[in-house]
């Protein structure tokens, strides 16, 4: 795609035009975590490669609804704590501000795949499980540079990417995430990865979604979020907890409830509900709009187009 905008229009009209816009999409993610690899000839084609799969949506008039861009691992930034001090490596750098000149054209967002579990479980002594579970009811940080307070190690990971962008001249570009989430199983010296507190981290930002509550540095955009997973992979390699990601076992049982209830079983599209306790139980579909992280969950949310 990134040598031929031939192929990039080839893909589209096949991939997408065909299911648009009877399904609704809003964004294709061009690779993952690309710029973490070491695939060099990959990180050179993965912009011009985006370059031509946008040429290919204008021309199809569809530009408007389908926004392109990537998703980056948090292995990007050489700094995340305190976020005003969130910076990119020196090796993605260069990258970096092609990607985000092309975003800043095309009003696409930034995409990071963030996983504040991975620093709980690396140093379980120091991170505070709370904040790294997003709990809102506890003091959180405060950034030195800013003053913001955080009670949610995932909004604070976001904003540091924001602050990386705007070191760059991108400030202005949303960030949002494209993946996040925490597994309920996982080996021995996988801390953290427990059913209670898979739960407790998804609730949490099922609740925060639902409110459309936004990052301390953007307090009144809300920060749009894709969790992973629907589905636990049995069949995944690595470690335990790369296979229990998610709300539901393979054969369709519930791994454990993070609070949306199916209302009826006799209506094609259930009613879902955020059982915020026995006594009080909101309907979600007056807060569809902060409920974008399940409108899609179970493929993955975004069509993903890869360069191979």
């Amino acid at each position: 795609m990134a040598a031929s905008q031939a192929q990039a229009l080839q893909w589209v009209t096949a991939s997408l035009r065909p299911y648009f816009p009877a399904t609704r999409v809003t964004g294709i993610a061009v690779g993952n975590e690309v710029f973490t690899g070491d695939d060099e000839q990959l990180k050179a084609s993965l912009v011009p490669a985006m370059r031509n799969l946008h040429a290919a949506l204008a021309q199809l008039g569809m530009d408007g609804y389908v926004h392109v861009s990537t998703a980056n691992s948090l292995g990007v930034l050489a700094n995340s704590y305190p976020p005003s001090q969130g910076a990119f490596t020196q090796e993605a750098a260069g990258y970096m501000a092609q990607l985000l000149r092309f975003l800043a054209e095309t009003s696409a967002p930034f995409w990071i795949n963030a996983y504040p579990y991975f620093a709980y479980k690396d140093e379980p002594t120091r991170v505070s499980l709370d904040y790294a579970l997003s709990n809102p009811y506890h003091v959180g940080a405060v950034d030195p540079g800013t003053w913001l307070q955080y009670t949610s190690m995932l909004y604070a990971q976001v904003d540091a990417v924001t602050f990386a962008a705007a070191r760059l001249g991108y400030g202005n570009i949303p960030v949002h995430v494209s993946e996040t989430g925490w597994p309920s199983k996982g080996d021995a010296n996988e801390a953290g990865a427990t059913v209670e507190n898979a739960r407790a981290y998804n609730r949490n930002l099922l609740v925060r979604q639902v409110s459309g509550e936004g990052t301390p540095l953007r307090p009144k955009l809300r920060l749009e979020v894709y969790l992973f997973a629907l589905f636990n992979e049995n069949m995944k390699p690595g470690p335990a907890s790369e296979r229990n990601y998610g709300l539901y076992q393979p054969d369709g049982t519930m791994v454990y409830n993070v609070g949306l209830v199916q209302q009826s079983s006799t209506t094609s599209a259930a009613a879902l509900s955020l059982a915020t306790s026995p006594a009080d139980r909101r309907d979600v579909r007056k807060d569809f709009a902060g409920l974008c992280l399940f409108t899609a969950l179970s493929i993955l949310l975004i069509a993903q187009a890869f360069l191979l």
